[in-house]
């Protein structure tokens, strides 16, 4: 016999705080569950406060909500409906209420009722980590889009669909790679002991969504698990919402070792203007066919296509260029998730040789003035690498 979780629940709360909390934990939600419960949504109401959340044995979401005239209970209910119904509701207050096996929302004229599921066979969330240190939400949410770019998604290769985070004291590295591009990006944070060291593989998309959804407060509180019942798990926490993750069990590549140390040539390019003539270009480019980058003092020549059967392409753009004439083939997405990752107006590429990695990094502009007369350098150019594998070129 099916168990309820109480003889009522109810509450009210404004539509767009109760739509958007609920979209924010059904993204967590897996798309096909491995038994049905794992589909839901608890929604759980301790006095004036409800509790959205999500969670299949990988990831937790927990959205928390102020509401009014809340009546003590929990309830799980199907998540990706429930996210579909709070979306399309009119710009009304929404009374929710729970009794035996059904969920009834109201919202102006409009009335929904749902099946509820078995909230004893829910499971329980796993608790947040202790906290290690926190940082600023656009800092994080930019480094972690920067270096995900780069992660593969080949799920029988579990390392590289990873995000290595490694922790010294103070700043932060965060690493991934697909074998073909390796991204790198370090930044400042403030950890909750000073010489914290630590180094972990999170997995990559659901690092980068929570990283992109955990920006409406200032900073994000970053938790690791340091041992016991809780070990392998990362926590984030924003404003009225966390999340946590299992780690991936894998060895991360020892990606310093593949970053070229010196270079022979390297290019300074406008960022806006090489991107747009390489992705006119590489409309050409059959899949599996290079951007053959032309480099010379003051241009580099972008081509693509070449045989008589297919179509050809050929722009040429203003660069600097210091170092003997390179011509080198890249694999035009590849080189395009580069350089919109790199977030400068003015990117450079370092060359070693035509068939070795060239590395693609942030100019750093003058610093901005904040109006105090104070000048900051921004925390992002040179700080972020973005290395990628040469294609040979055909003859």
């Amino acid at each position: 016999m099916q168990s309820w979780g109480g003889s009522v629940m109810e509450f009210r709360v404004t539509r767009e705080v109760l739509a958007d909390a609920v979209a924010w934990t059904a993204r967590s939600l897996p798309p096909r569950p491995s038994v049905p419960v794992l589909a839901g949504i608890l929604l759980e109401v301790d006095g004036s406060q409800l509790s959205v959340s999500g969670f299949d044995y990988e990831v937790s979401a927990r959205a928390e909500v102020d509401v009014q005239g809340g009546e003590s209970g929990r309830v799980l209910v199907p998540g990706r409906l429930l996210a579909e119904i709070t979306r399309a509701l009119p710009p009304h207050p929404v009374d929710v209420r729970a009794e035996g096996p059904r969920l009834s929302i109201t919202c102006g004229n409009a009335r929904f009722s749902l099946p509820t599921l078995p909230v004893e066979d829910y499971p329980s969330l796993p608790s947040m980590p202790s906290s290690a240190g926190v940082v600023d939400s656009d800092v994080f949410a930019e480094a972690v889009a920067q270096v995900a770019v780069a992660a593969g998604r080949d799920d029988t290769l579990p390392m590289l669909t990873g995000v290595r985070l490694e922790i010294d004291d103070d700043r932060v590295t965060l690493a991934a790679t697909d074998r073909y591009r390796l991204a790198v990006r370090e930044f400042s944070w403030r950890p909750e002991t000073p010489g914290l060291s630590a180094a972990v593989l999170v997995p990559a998309r659901t690092l980068a969504e929570a990283a992109r959804t955990l920006t409406s407060g200032p900073e994000i509180v970053v938790s690791l698990s340091s041992g016991g019942s809780g070990e392998g798990i990362l926590g984030l926490s924003g404003k009225d919402r966390q999340t946590t993750t299992r780690l991936l069990d894998a060895e991360f590549v020892k990606y310093r070792a593949i970053m070229p140390s010196e270079s022979s040539a390297n290019a300074t390019l406008p960022v806006v203007q090489f991107t747009d003539a390489a992705k006119r270009v590489a409309l050409v480019a059959e899949r599996g066919t290079p951007l053959r980058c032309e480099f010379a003092p003051g241009q580099v020549t972008l081509r693509a296509g070449g045989s008589d059967d297919e179509g050809q392409a050929e722009e040429r753009c203003d660069v600097e260029f210091d170092g003997d004439p390179l011509t080198i083939g890249f694999n035009p997405t590849f080189l395009l998730d580069g350089l919109a990752a790199v977030h400068t107006g003015r990117a450079r590429m370092d060359f070693t040789s035509p068939l070795k990695p060239a590395v693609l990094s942030g100019v750093e502009e003058p610093a901005a003035d904040d109006g105090d007369g104070a000048q900051r350098p921004a925390d992002r150019p040179g700080s972020y690498r973005y290395l990628i594998m040469p294609v040979r070129l055909p003859g």
